[in-house]
């Protein structure tokens, strides 16, 4: 098992500053999100040839390796453009995983088009289905490059895209078939995921080999009034990543779950509310998923 950490809170450092901290932080994975000077949300990856032979020489010097990289394109996008756009982009970043020996690419299923672009939209181009047939193409175009390139891409319902809990979306990568494409699950989704947080990791057993933890309170519960969001009325809903212990999720009934379907993928700690006190909380998340990993992977 791979326990790394997700540094967006400290993504105003360089990349080999982060592998740096990394390692003071007690981690020995990067979980590379998306950064601005390197793999950028929606556009074609910066990543040229200096800035990955640097990338590469810092993880060795500081001996911390890549766990997983997260490419947010919008592959789900039903406006043709945006797709073409996507489909270039996830064949860049994959020869870059290449280049990088980066085994595991981790994303979501998206939640279609532009958020711009679809709101604006009024010629009903922008539906559930019209996203989730894009997303059908996209796989048709990648599943035979990562096959090739013996890459694993692991995805993930998110809360606002065209499909948001677990079961559905895991019956989507079971149809996919193959060996190249596998499921993540992120623990504060959880009560996106399904009302039972047992059953809906028991859902992923043979298809999981990525879960991020962090913690967030039930939007759910107290008649919806965890979280208050204005205008009332408003159709807008919350959830955070927090430290283990700040929010809701039951992480006894999480690891020993994992454990109960025999997860031994990579870890990683996600959390990206604290970002004033960021070493600290990561240094803390460190700690806790080594001793529920302890506890139950004895």
């Amino acid at each position: 098992m791979k326990i790394a950490l997700d540094p967006h809170m400290h993504r105003h450092l360089s990349l080999p500053e982060i592998c740096r901290l990394t390692k003071e932080l007690g981690y020995d994975y990067i979980e590379l999100s998306p950064r601005p000077d390197f793999m950028v949300w929606w556009t074609r990856p910066r990543a040229y040839p200096d800035a990955i032979r640097s990338f590469k020489k810092a993880m060795k010097e500081h001996d911390v390796g890549l766990a997983t990289m997260q490419p947010m394109y919008r592959w789900s996008s039903p406006y043709r453009d945006e797709w073409e756009m996507a489909m270039d982009n996830w064949k860049r970043i994959i020869e870059v995983a290449v280049e990088l020996d980066n085994p595991l690419l981790i994303s979501e299923f998206g939640r279609g088009g532009s958020v711009e672009r679809s709101q604006a939209d009024r010629a009903g181009l922008h539906t559930p289905e019209a996203c989730e047939n894009a997303f059908w193409r996209s796989m048709d175009v990648l599943v035979p490059i990562l096959e090739r390139e013996g890459l694993t891409l692991s995805i993930e319902p998110h809360p606002e895209d065209w499909i948001e809990t677990m079961e559905p979306a895991v019956e989507i990568i079971k149809t996919i078939n193959s060996p190249a494409i596998k499921s993540s699950y992120i623990a504060p989704h959880s009560f996106f995921y399904g009302d039972d947080l047992a059953t809906t990791i028991r859902a992923t057993k043979g298809e999981l080999v990525h879960a991020r933890v962090a913690d967030t309170f039930n939007h759910k519960a107290s008649s919806e009034l965890r979280y208050i969001v204005n205008p009332p009325g408003s159709t807008a809903r919350v959830h955070q990543h927090l430290d283990m212990g700040e929010g809701e999720i039951d992480w006894d009934v999480f690891f020993k779950t994992l454990h109960e379907i025999g997860f031994d993928g990579v870890l990683s700690s996600c959390v990206f509310g604290w970002e004033e006190r960021a070493e600290a909380s990561n240094r803390f998340m460190r700690g806790e998923i080594q001793r529920y990993v302890d506890k139950y992977w004895k």
